[in-house]
């Protein structure tokens, strides 16, 4: 399959510098900010630096150096926002992709929530 990168998205455009963020964290390559409008107390959004569209994207095209840096910002925001299992309550991790997934902005991402029960994510099934 063929991703579709549009250069052109927000969190690209963040990437530049022509949109101004709430940084959390940034390494070589990812990018971890506070969401303009936050669903929890905590909420930051973490993205890579390179131009993926969703998580199995970057999965199968980032390099080993691109996915051990993101995977551990991941870690190192939910320390620093202090939502870890480690004496703390937990938090939700959501990357949405694609259209059945509800994904707004083409460049991978995922949400970091916590600080309130978050519910379920779907209901049962009856």
């Amino acid at each position: 399959m063929a991703y579709a990168y549009d250069d052109q998205n927000i969190f690209a455009k963040i990437l530049r510098g022509e949109i101004p963020n709430t940084t959390v964290l940034e390494t070589a390559h990812s990018l971890a900010f506070r969401d303009l409008y936050p669903q929890a107390p905590t909420h930051v959004l973490v993205i890579p630096k390179g131009p993926y569209v969703s998580y199995d994207h970057f999965a199968t095209e980032a390099s080993d150096a691109e996915i051990i840096d993101y995977t551990r910002a991941i870690g190192e925001v939910c320390r620093m926002e202090g939502v870890t299992l480690d004496g703390n309550e937990g938090f939700r991790m959501i990357s949405n992709a694609g259209p059945h997934g509800v994904q707004e902005v083409p460049h991978l991402h995922v949400h970091i929530l916590g600080g309130r029960d978050m519910g379920r994510m779907v209901e049962k099934p009856a």
